[in-house]
C-alpha cells in the first residue's frame, strides 16, 4: 500500500523551507517537492546585482540566522547559499526535480502527480510555490509591429548585453527603478510610468526603514483579521540615491508610451522614437494551474484563501503568497510566521 503523508509541500523555496522548519519541529511525516534542480525558489532567475531591501537582521528564516553584519544588504548569491545552508541544516526531506503536474482529491486524501510520473498521497497539501513563477507583461497596441527586443525583468541578468542602445524600462517598483539605474551607466535609459515614482527613505534617524516598520507593527499587522486586504506599498526604498539618479535623468522617467512602432515606441505626446529595448518590469501573477481542477482557484486563477487556509478545499494551504497575512508575507522575513501559523492550523485540521 501506498504511504499516506501528513502533508506534501509543493515547493522548496524560502516558504517551503520554512514550512519545513515547523513542520519538523511538530514531528509530523511530510514531504518537500522542489520542481528545480535546487531548492532555492526564484532566486537563481532574479538580475546578477540584486539586493534586498531589508537587512540582514530582518531577512532570516525560522531557526537560523542570516549571517553577516546585520546593517549589510544581502546580494542575490549570499541569498541562495543561505536557503542551500539552510536545507542541510535542518536535513529537509526534499525531492528535487519533482514539478508538480496535478493535485486531486478523493475523499480525505490528496493525490498528487508530478510531470516526472511520481504520484504521492496525503492527508493535507499546503502550496509554497511562491508569488514569482508567472510574469506578467500587459497588453499595448503595435506590439507586434515592433522589430526591437522585448523581454520581463526576470529575463535581465545585467547591462552587458545592452551597451550603447536606446532601452526603455517599464514599471515604477524597486526592481524596474534598479534596472533602469543600472542599464543608465551603459544605455540611454528612460523609465516608463503610470505614475510618478514615489521614494522612501531606507534610513529614518540612523535605523534601517524595516526597523521601524517593526517596531510600529505595521510589518505583520494582520489585516485580513478585520476583513480587510493586506494592501501593495508601490514606494520605491531608495538603496542607491536613485531618487537623484532620476531627477539628474540617469535613468530619466517618462509618462508610459501609449504604444509601439516598428522601430521603437510612441509617447503620448505623439512623439515617436527608436527604440532597441523594451524590458517590462511589470511583476507577476499567480500560477496555480496544478491546483485548477479542485475548485480551489477563482476565475482569474488566483487561490481562493484566507491567510493561507483554503476557503474551498479543506486540507489545503498556502505560504508564500504576496499580502497573505501581512505586508511581509512573500518575503525572508514574513514567510516563516505564516509558515507557523498555516502549520498550526494543519495540525488542528489532521485531529479533526
Amino acid at each position: 500500500m501506498k504511504e499516506v503523508w501528513d502533508t506534501i509541500v509543493i515547493g522548496g523555496g524560502q516558504a517551503g523551507l520554512a514550512l519545513g522548519y515547523h513542520l519538523q519541529k511538530n514531528g509530523l511525516r511530510f514531504l518537500i517537492l522542489e520542481a528545480n534542480e535546487r531548492a532555492v525558489g526564484s532566486w537563481p532567475n532574479y538580475y546578477d546585482s540584486l539586493k534586498l531591501f531589508s537587512p540582514a537582521r530582518f531577512s532570516s528564516l525560522p531557526g537560523m540566522k542570516f549571517p553577516g553584519a546585520g546593517d549589510h544588504y544581502p546580494l542575490r548569491d549570499e541569498v541562495i547559499r543561505y536557503l542551500q545552508k539552510y536545507a542541510k541544516q535542518f536535513r529537509l526531506p526534499i525531492q528535487t526535480n519533482q514539478r508538480v503536474e496535478s493535485v486531486e482529491k478523493t475523499g480525505d486524501t490528496f493525490t498528487i502527480r508530478t510531470v516526472s510520473g511520481n504520484t504521492y498521497l496525503s492527508r493535507t497539501v499546503i502550496n509554497a510555490t511562491g508569488a514569482f513563477q508567472h510574469p506578467y507583461m500587459p497588453v499595448i497596441k503595435g506590439r507586434e509591429k515592433f522589430r526591437g527586443n522585448i523581454l520581463h525583468s526576470s529575463e535581465y541578468r545585467n547591462p552587458t548585453p545592452f551597451v550603447n542602445q536606446r532601452v526603455v524600462v517599464v514599471g515604477a517598483g524597486n526592481s524596474a527603478v534598479q534596472i533602469a539605474a543600472e542599464l543608465a551607466e551603459v544605455s540611454k535609459t528612460s523609465l516608463a510610468v503610470l505614475r510618478p515614482v514615489k521614494f522612501v527613505k531606507q534610513r529614518i534617524l540612523g535605523r534601517d526603514l524595516h526597523f521601524w516598520i517593526r517596531a510600529l507593527g505595521f510589518d505583520t499587522f494582520p489585516i485580513w483579521r478585520f476583513g480587510g486586504v493586506v494592501p501593495r506599498s508601490r514606494a520605491v526604498i531608495d538603496l542607491g540615491q536613485y531618487k537623484e539618479r532620476l531627477a539628474a535623468g540617469k535613468p530619466d522617467q517618462r509618462l508610459m508610451f501609449s504604444s509601439f512602432h516598428a522601430d521603437g515606441v510612441i509617447w503620448p505626446d505623439g512623439t515617436t522614437e527608436r527604440v532597441d529595448t523594451v524590458i517590462f518590469a511589470t511583476g507577476y501573477r499567480p500560477h496555480l494551474v496544478h491546483l485548477r481542477n479542485m475548485g480551489a482557484l477563482d476565475s482569474e486563477g488566483r487561490p481562493l484563501q484566507t491567510a493561507g487556509i483554503s476557503t474551498t478545499v479543506p486540507g489545503l494551504y498556502y505560504v508564500g503568497l504576496e499580502g497573505q497575512r501581512s505586508f511581509a508575507s512573500a518575503t525572508l522575513r514574513g514567510v516563516g510566521p505564516d509558515a507557523k501559523f498555516v502549520v498550526q492550523k494543519l495540525l488542528r485540521h489532521l485531529k479533526k
